[in-house]
């Protein structure tokens, strides 16, 4: 459960149901929360938070417990002001209007509220816990951009290579080329404020086959269900995806082969799930962002009080493009449902190990009665 609001005192999630005896700390949770921030800001909108993590419960001692890991991430750097001219203008590309109509105007319009791109902080900091007992797996989970606005990454890259240079650039492309190319529209449409979207595409290799639960809870399900849930999405596919409508199904099918005692296929159209299932594969998924809605240039809306045709232009501190951010949300995203999946199929054990008797402290002994 994730809460909080972009404005509000701070954003937080609960994680409940992860295995107890994992090791850890606030430097795993913070190593992924400033992955979500690019170094470069021109790129990014001005308000910078630190988001430091603080982890409330469910880790004693530096192991998870097995109860409720609550983390928390507080706003420190707000400028509410600039939305006090809004409160009854509809944002064009804002969920203002449909909020409004569903909480009957009882809804935190400052930054969005909830539907903020700042509710991606709690899913990263899941996704960090996520990621950590994937790895106890064998499985790694890693994204990167592929698209600003039409500029897109036409060549297959290896898995090396993404996880080698896809942070290496503000725009986080793991081609350097278009990484160039995408910072220079980026801050292009900037300058004309305006603004671009984009996709990443993220890939989990080493996933266990027949994970999954057909037919409602089927592993690409669940994985569309949680990304739709990344605010500014508005495209998933698996694999191929939408290619697959134009192709023949000799073109499509993965024909099967084994290499090294181990069923592979020769080629990955299927994004590694097949029936709902990973089939092993590596798990191939891409996310579509919209371009960011607030922009300072004067569009048509209504004022929502007086029942009128009006115009506004959006002031404040806001993103050209939010894609950078969102690369390892969708890491975070994607992690969370594949440890949801290992752990509902019985791979990953409810304790990890056993913790060692003299390696329990005085204090949290069982004290006899005298």
């Amino acid at each position: 459960m994730v809460f909080g609001e972009s404005h509000g005192p701070a954003v937080a999630v609960v994680v409940d149901g992860c295995p107890a005896g994992l090791q850890l700390t606030t430097d795993d949770i913070q190593f992924e929360l400033e992955r979500r921030m690019p170094p470069d800001p021109n790129l990014t909108s001005a308000r910078r938070e630190k988001d430091e993590v603080l982890i409330l419960s469910g880790v004693f001692e530096g192991y998870t417990t097995g109860a409720p890991v609550a983390l928390l991430a507080w706003n420190k750097d707000v400028r509410s002001q600039d939305y006090d001219k809004l409160k009854f203008v509809a944002r064009p590309g804002h969920a203002d209007y449909p909020t409004r109509i569903k909480f009957g105007g009882f809804n935190d319009l400052r930054g969005g509220g909830r539907a903020s791109g700042r509710m991606t902080v709690p899913i990263t900091m899941a996704g960090a816990i996520a990621k950590k007992l994937l790895r106890t797996l064998g499985v790694e989970v890693f994204a990167h951009t592929v698209q600003i606005h039409t500029i897109k990454v036409e060549r297959q890259l290896p898995s090396e290579t993404i996880k080698r240079n896809a942070y290496s650039n503000s725009v986080r492309c793991a081609d350097p080329e278009n990484a160039e190319e995408m910072k220079e529209a980026i801050m292009k449409i900037r300058s004309e404020g305006d603004s671009f979207g984009g996709v990443v595409e993220c890939i989990a290799e080493g996933m266990p086959p027949g994970v999954g639960e057909p037919f409602f809870d089927s592993l690409d399900a669940d994985l569309a269900k949680v990304a739709f849930s990344i605010p500014a999405v508005k495209g998933f596919e698996v694999g191929l995806g939408f290619q697959a409508s134009a192709v023949k199904g000799s073109e499509n099918n993965d024909s099967y082969t084994v290499r090294k005692g181990r069923i592979e296929t020769l080629t990955n159209n299927a994004g590694g799930i097949l029936g709902g299932l990973s089939n092993g594969m590596p798990i191939v998924v891409r996310v579509a962002f919209k371009p960011p809605s607030s922009i300072p240039k004067k569009q048509k809306t209504v004022n929502l009080k007086e029942m009128q045709d009006t115009t506004v232009q959006v002031t404040g501190r806001h993103d050209p493009c939010i894609v950078p951010k969102a690369v390892p949300v969708v890491e975070a995203a994607v992690a969370i449902v594949l440890i949801d999946h290992c752990l509902r199929a019985g791979k990953i054990p409810r304790v990890l190990g056993k913790k060692p008797v003299d390696e329990i402290s005085e204090g949290s002994k069982l004290q006899q009665p005298h």
